[in-house]
């Protein structure tokens, strides 16, 4: 470890499980031969910050406020930079801008950038999300951008999707779940998609690259890759 270290602030708990897979996916990441060489992390991890499904809907309570207030105790706490392992989260970032000084990472950022590299300047993107963030807007504005052409899933697809990600925030990791969630991938790769985006935290849990023929970006792998480099000085913002 050097003294250029920093430490990671977390805004965590969407969902928990989620979480705590970021965590060790940060672990996992870092080159680490005893305690000491792990990255530093300060975590709020708070699984009662209303539903961001629900509010897209306009059905529940502004979650902002909260991860707003979360972000700003992370700095209190010495926090260098934030990062937050969920996407649809980042619907609200704005809130953790007008609350922070600190540089915040976002996961759809390094998500697509990711895929821009690992995939030819031609290649459509299969985007695999939640209803919400879809809603949101977050991935489809960041592709546009880059004018990369996005694949999107059909209302039918998101509403199922969902429900697949309800299982697994209620602790189903079965082989029906991510069967389910494969076939869901291999219609948009049979609509032309030639690398997928698993834009949602809960995916990886049961889903993994070596299930599919094309690429696939686990935005929880990307933003734990890009923590353990700026927290260990070999990247910056």
């Amino acid at each position: 470890m050097s003294e250029n270290d920093k430490l990671v602030g977390v805004i965590g708990g969407m969902g928990p499980d989620a979480t705590v897979d970021f965590m060790s996916r940060v672990l996992a990441a870092t080159p680490a031969s005893k305690d000491q060489d792990h990255v530093r992390m300060v975590i709020e991890h708070n699984p009662r910050i209303p539903s961001r499904q629900m509010a897209m809907r306009g059905a529940s309570e502004n979650p902002g406020p909260v991860i707003a207030a979360m972000a700003a105790r992370l700095e209190s706490a010495g926090a260098d930079f934030l990062v937050m392992p969920c996407n649809l989260a980042h619907a609200w970032q704005g809130d953790i801008l007008a609350a922070t000084t600190i540089p915040f990472v976002s996961i759809i950022d390094e998500s697509v950038k990711s895929a821009l590299c690992r995939s030819g300047e031609q290649s459509a993107v299969g985007l695999m999300t939640t209803p919400g963030c879809f809603t949101a807007g977050l991935y489809q504005q960041a592709l546009a951008d880059a004018d990369r052409a996005v694949i999107a899933q059909t209302p039918d697809e998101l509403a199922e999707t969902m429900r697949l990600v309800e299982k697994i925030k209620a602790g189903d990791r079965s082989q029906d779940v991510a069967k389910g969630l494969r076939d869901l991938a291999d219609r948009l790769i049979g609509r032309g998609a030639k690398i997928l985006i698993a834009a949602c935290t809960e995916f990886p849990l049961v889903l993994n690259e070596s299930m599919f023929d094309v690429t696939l970006v686990s935005s929880t792998d990307v933003l734990a890759k890009k923590t353990v480099a700026l927290a260990l000085g070999s990247d910056d913002f």
